[in-house]
């Protein structure tokens, strides 16, 4: 065991981020979400939501700062999203980074397009319509001397 690690992060997950370099993107996927449709890695987090997953992640890991590093899907014709999702996911993010602005919104299609290219797709609990998240990775700032 590691100290400082959360608990929701498992050793798969953990050498994931570490691999993942400026500008690849993680999907944190909802319960329902196609992940092996789209990309071959996928990990498992059952029964662990995704606001605990982002407080997990997020001291760990730097969300990029020159493209939209939250990215959601939108929600498709005649359907409706639920906004306590987003302000769940957002609650925890600007926890950990306040200057995190609001995810970016794309189509249903585009997004699995997105997941195709995608790093890895972290197959999560949250049962939440319209609940995947896309993060994208920022250049780990250098601590000064």
């Amino acid at each position: 065991m590691l100290k400082g690690i959360h608990p929701a992060i498992s050793p798969e997950l953990l050498k994931t981020l570490a691999e993942m370099g400026h500008g690849d993107e993680i999907i944190l996927a909802d319960a329902h979400f196609p992940g092996q449709s789209y990309n071959p890695r996928i990990l498992r987090a059952d029964g662990i939501g995704i606001p605990t997953l982002l407080n997990g992640i997020l001291p760990l890991f730097e969300l990029d700062s020159y493209a939209a590093p939250l990215v959601m899907m939108e929600a498709t014709e005649g359907d409706q999203l639920d906004p306590s999702v987003e302000e769940n996911y957002l609650s925890v993010i600007h926890a950990h980074v306040p200057d995190a602005g609001t995810p970016l919104r794309i189509d249903r299609f585009a997004f699995y397009e997105r997941a195709r290219s995608a790093f890895a797709i972290v197959m999560s609990g949250t049962t939440a319509k319209y609940g995947n998240l896309i993060l994208k990775k920022g250049v780990t700032p250098v601590p000064s001397p």
